[in-house]
């Protein structure tokens, strides 16, 4: 039995993929580093955390459009 077949019908699985994994550290990455730098008073790397969020969101939908996303073709979940 695979995990997905104790799905209830519909879930397509609460984003389990390299996708959304991806853009998730990223964007936790991105918000430590941001807190950090303006605890210590450092806006240039207040303002770079914000821009790595940012990318962070633009790696999860390259990655899901790669196949990378719930049900991608190089997904776990597609085989």
């Amino acid at each position: 039995m695979s995990k997905n077949e104790t799905l209830p019908v519909g879930d397509p699985g609460h984003g389990d993929s390299v996708a959304s994994w991806a853009a998730v550290v990223t964007i936790m990455l991105a918000f430590v580093i941001g807190t950090f730098a303006f605890w210590f008073e450092q806006p240039a790397i207040v303002w770079a955390s914000g821009v790595l969020a940012l990318a962070g969101l633009g790696l999860g939908f390259a990655l899901k459009r790669a196949g990378y996303g719930v049900g991608g073709s190089k997904s776990k979940s597609s085989h």
